[in-house]
């Protein structure tokens, strides 16, 4: 899409706080933290368009400035929702991109989203340059794998009730921000299950 004066406004804002964050480290000179965020991209991207669609190479890792991306597979013709971005998050498609093998989901903005982008050619050149980073990714990567299994887990043991109060307890912000039928799809239940639950939880 093409960038609006307002967005190349948000853009430059968010690649000085990028190189804010690179020189907080305290380990680079000034010039390497400018050739570092070169090799970044900011996107925004609307409500609705797609960063990744079922049949194509993820080719690029993304980090939410702001916003909500939503992952989701098509099965039988219904959208299954499985996990929803926010600010702070950063989304890892390792298997795709290194393999090239087609993704089998699509990534889809669920509100206006800004993100930071970087190819898998910016991202080896990256590491090149910066090694530590390297190691600091792997570091994010192992953290986030631990969380899928967590959260992976926590869906098999739990009943719908108890995954909704678990999403109140710790992304509360998905229930004003992400429509009803994609949380209980998320939640795997109906949304009318939902908002029988969500009435019977109001009455507690």
């Amino acid at each position: 899409m093409t960038n609006q004066p307002n967005d190349i406004s948000r853009i430059d804002s968010v690649k000085n706080e990028i190189k804010s964050c690179f020189a907080d480290l305290g380990l680079f000179s000034e010039e390497e933290v400018k050739n570092a965020v070169d090799l970044i991209t900011i996107k925004t991207l609307k409500k609705g368009e797609h960063l990744l669609r079922e049949g194509e190479v993820a080719a690029k890792s993304y980090s939410i400035i702001s916003g909500c991306v939503r992952q989701y597979y098509l099965v039988n013709g219904e959208e299954k929702t499985t996990f929803f971005y926010t600010e702070g998050q950063s989304i890892f498609t390792p298997v795709s991109t290194s393999e090239r093998i087609p993704a089998k989901y699509y990534l889809s903005c669920v509100e206006y989203t800004t993100l930071s982008v970087l190819t898998l050619e910016n991202q080896k050149e990256m590491y090149k340059r910066f090694p530590m980073l390297e190691s600091l990714s792997r570091i994010s990567l192992q953290e986030e794998l631990h969380n899928y299994q967590e959260m992976l887990a926590t869906y098999i043991t739990t009943s719908t009730e108890e995954r909704y109060l678990n999403v109140l307890k710790y992304r509360p912000e998905l229930l004003n921000r992400v429509p009803q039928y994609q949380l209980a799809s998320y939640l795997g239940v109906t949304a009318e299950s939902l908002s029988r639950i969500r009435k019977r939880i109001m009455l507690k």
